[in-house]
């Protein structure tokens, strides 16, 4: 079976938040959101809306069939009528929603499926960092598969059916996944992050040894070699996709491993570190604290205890 980076990286994300519902709506109408966590997704079912970003120039018309995803947390607005009244979504009466639908306006003109999945992972921001404020998904055959999973599991969290926790646990990861693979294969705003790397031909071959073999001694010249360029190129055009040169990659990906081992497997130091291509526990904490700001052991203590902060290294790592 082939390596498969992305599926990786994603395997240490810690979905816990599973919220989705619709909009049924009708007249003039304006829905202003708050800054989130996680990723927030819509799917517009029937009818026609306008968006509108913080910090984005302009708004954005969606029409029936369109979805769009907002991965970095801003506020926004949908809207009916750009000249419509905002009402917070914090404000719309209670009374108003059935089986996770709220009506608006006696509703009937327009109708917004939405979900919002948040993780609970130390790096998710080493992921969804580097994806812009929005990515509109306007592929017809990637729009079908979202708006199913996005429906099943409105009809998952409103129907109460056994097992309901298990099958929205995995709707929300079919969700991530469908989005980003999108997001990869249509080059949708490139830019410079771990996903472009994974997004480049080239540079995806490298990636996927690394993965594949995290403790093997790679070099510069064996992995340029797995991509087969030039050292020279190679470093370069490495580091122009993901941010990192190809060795800080590698240790940064060691570093994420090592975390998760560290707080969800109860294994000795020693043989993580052993096992990550560290010849000793002392040269493994080294490298550790230097990526991670502070010792393994002290890391995992505070996983653990819930007080595990994001420290100054991993703002760091967050921005590229």
């Amino acid at each position: 079976m082939s390596v498969d980076p992305l599926s990786d990286v994603l395997s240490l994300l810690k979905p816990h938040t599973y919220v989705v519902g619709g909009f049924d709506l009708g007249g003039e109408w304006s829905i202003q959101f708050e800054e989130h966590s996680g990723v927030k997704y819509y799917a517009l079912v029937t009818g026609a809306a306008w968006l509108v970003v913080e910090g984005k120039s302009g708004p954005i018309r969606l029409h029936a069939g369109d979805c769009v995803l907002l991965p970095n947390g801003r506020r926004f607005v949908i809207s009916g009528d750009l000249a419509a009244e905002t009402v917070p979504f914090a404000a719309l009466p209670k009374s108003d929603w059935n089986g996770g639908i709220v009506t608006v306006n006696g509703g009937g003109d327009t109708m917004l499926l939405g979900g919002h999945f948040d993780y609970a992972g130390a790096h998710t921001e080493m992921l969804l960092g580097a994806m812009p404020s929005v990515v509109c998904l306007r592929d017809e055959n990637d729009k079908v598969g979202l708006r199913w999973a996005l429906e099943r599991m409105r009809y998952e969290l409103n129907a109460f059916q056994p097992g309901a926790n298990v099958v929205v646990h995995h709707l929300a990861h079919l969700l991530l996944v469908q989005a980003l693979r999108l997001y990869l294969s249509h080059g949708i705003g490139q830019g410079v992050g771990w996903l472009f790397a994974l997004g480049d031909s080239k540079i995806a071959a490298a990636v996927e040894a690394i993965h594949a073999s995290p403790g093997e001694h790679w070099t510069l010249p064996v992995l340029a070699e797995k991509a087969g360029m030039s050292r020279s190129k190679f470093a370069a055009r490495f580091k122009k996709v993901s941010g990192f040169s190809p060795i800080d990659y590698l240790t940064r990906w060691r570093m994420l491993l090592a975390c998760d081992r560290l707080t969800n497997w109860n294994e000795p130091i020693s043989v993580i570190a052993l096992s990550l291509g560290y010849e000793s526990e002392a040269a493994f904490s080294t490298a550790f604290k230097r990526v991670m700001g502070c010792a393994p052991r002290k890391y995992a203590t505070q996983v653990r205890a819930g007080q595990r902060p994001i420290t100054s290294s991993e703002e760091a790592l967050c921005k590229q």
